[in-house]
């Protein structure tokens, strides 16, 4: 592809203007172009043949002048963008009687603009070296732009946008119990990482001075206590299990969610770590924590597990469904109409109609300090103000014995009755089916596969008895009756409570006061404060 040019000639009559056509789809000329050669080189002319001769699309040479034909030297036009980002040559062909241009002097020609970057050598050569590139802008200097760079930017690895959105059940209901307003984090989590800023590379204009790229944004950890910074301090991480959070740009970690309430406003709570609410808890709601679980005010009927300690500050009020089990110790002002098991101690000043359940003891203190109704158990010492009531509420109290333990050894005892007996249905199936097959009778495919079936079932059922016996005479062995364990009872102990200790129960009959009940000779017997 080229551009249509024009070239001063020499004709028989004197000189005139050759016309090239453009090739391979070049730019025509311009009208405006040649006049303003002709008027630069003072060059009369005459307008209309010049109009007239641009028109034609073919080769051809008019002639514009008599006498010799003028000397002109091959010639260009220079211009330079405003960003001195390009330089652009526009060469002109010398008249029949001109000289060419060398290359070396358009070379000193851009090093006297002060053109000292991007000089694009090659388009330079190739003007030079072959028989002209004209009326074509060449670029024949080209700036480097600046590479810009880009901004810091920071990824958090858990949920920044809390909003309370409750889950859907299966049938399409909403689950307004379970809501994600919490982000638990583990120790050695990571929660965010800097992808650093990229300050992008300078760029040079065509006069060599330099182009700064764009300002970035540089970005730094902003974060509380119980958090690691990385040594490239690029990324954050979590020294403990508890709860992170983001609030204006900087992360928080504490190893204790904090709640006013938990309702409708929070929804179950599931954190590792500890929780303390402020104010109560309420029905069918339910607070499971690895740590402690802390209430101010009151847990209503509610299902609380914690792997460490539960303490209530204003009690319990289970309505007959609320659960607390605690890995470690329950304090609570008082414990009604609920099912709580601690592997510790449990201390109250209250228990109304509960099944409470102590790896340690219970101690009910306080001005009433009452164990009424219900069940309650523990490993080593029961010890209340008045236990009881005056209208009989049945009320069993139980120590000596680990009640995790009672109730695994209750379990297995039913396990094993039924095995025994799973064992006994099998043994006749098998038996006859071997007498006959001894006598030569056949059977069907199905009666095959259902004696494999029995005789598979039977195996399993010995080892599991095997275990489970092996089980039951661990935890006889743990089972000590001369442990000491007692039930203390300051102040008065009411007919119709059962007081059972180690493997020897005792109705109380009639009132007693001040007193203690121990077991002695194989039997429990009371015994002075």
């Amino acid at each position: 592809m080229a551009n249509a040019y024009f070239k001063i000639v020499a004709t028989p009559t004197g000189f005139g203007i050759k016309f090239f056509p453009a090739t391979d789809g070049g730019s025509p000329l311009e009208l405006q172009e040649v006049l303003s050669y002709l008027d630069s080189n003072k060059i009369t002319y005459d307008l209309a043949s010049v109009k007239q001769s641009i028109l034609d699309p073919s080769e051809h040479t008019l002639t514009i002048g008599v006498g010799e034909c003028p000397r002109i030297r091959e010639n260009y036009k220079f211009s330079m963008s405003e960003d001195f980002m390009t330089a652009t040559a526009r060469f002109y062909p010398p008249s029949d009687t001109g000289e060419r241009m060398s290359e070396l002097e358009f070379l000193n020609d851009l090093s006297y603009k002060q053109i000292k970057f991007g000089i694009q050598n090659e388009i330079i050569t190739r003007m030079f070296s072959s028989g002209g590139i004209y009326c074509t802008d060449l670029v024949v200097a080209k700036g480097q732009p600046p590479r810009h760079g880009t901004d810091a930017k920071i990824e958090y690895f858990f949920n920044t946008d809390l909003h309370a959105k409750p889950e859907l059940n299966e049938d399409g209901t909403v689950n307004f119990f379970n809501l994600n307003l919490v982000n638990p984090v583990t120790a050695g989590q990571e929660l965010a990482r800097i992808t650093p800023a990229d300050p992008g590379d300078p760029g040079t204009t065509i006069t060599g001075a330099p182009i700064k790229p764009r300002d970035v944004k540089t970005l730094r950890h902003e974060f509380g206590k119980n958090i690691t910074l990385s040594e490239d301090r690029l990324s954050i991480y979590s020294d403990v299990n508890g709860l992170v959070t983001l609030t204006g740009g900087s992360v928080f970690v504490s190893n204790v969610y904090e709640v006013e309430n938990v309702d409708t406003s929070t929804g179950n709570i599931d954190f590792v770590g500890n929780v303390q609410v402020n104010g109560n808890i309420a029905t069918n709601f339910q607070v499971k924590a690895t740590g402690d679980v802390i209430v101010k005010g009151v847990v209503e009927g509610a299902n609380v597990e914690a792997g460490g300690n539960i303490i209530i500050a204003r009690g319990m009020n289970g309505m007959s469904k609320g659960v607390l089990r605690a890995g470690n110790n329950i304090v609570a002002k008082f414990i009604e109409n609920a099912t709580v098991s601690a592997a510790g101690y449990v201390h109250t000043e209250s228990i109304l109609h509960s099944n409470v359940v102590s790896g340690a003891e219970i101690v009910v203190s306080g001005k009433k300090g009452f164990i009424t109704g219900g069940r309650v158990q523990a490993e080593s010492t029961i010890e209340c103000r008045t236990l009881g009531a005056v209208m009989g509420a049945s009320t069993v109290v139980e120590v000596g014995v680990n009640p995790e333990l009672k109730a695994e050894f209750i379990k297995l005892q039913k396990e094993v009755a039924e095995i025994v007996q799973a064992i006994k249905t099998a043994q006749p199936v098998i038996q006859n089916f071997m007498e006959k097959k001894a006598k030569g009778v056949r059977f069907t495919a199905d009666q095959l596969a259902y004696v494999r079936q029995q005789a598979a079932s039977l195996e399993t059922n010995k080892t599991a008895l095997t275990e489970k016996n092996a089980r039951m005479q661990e935890i006889s062995a743990v089972f000590d009756p001369s442990k000491k364990a007692e039930v203390l009872v300051s102040g008065e102990v009411y007919p119709g409570t059962t007081i059972i200790i180690g493997d020897s129960s005792m109705n109380v009959k009639d009132s007693y006061q001040y007193c203690r009940f121990v077991r002695k000779d194989g039997e429990v017997k009371m015994a002075p404060l």
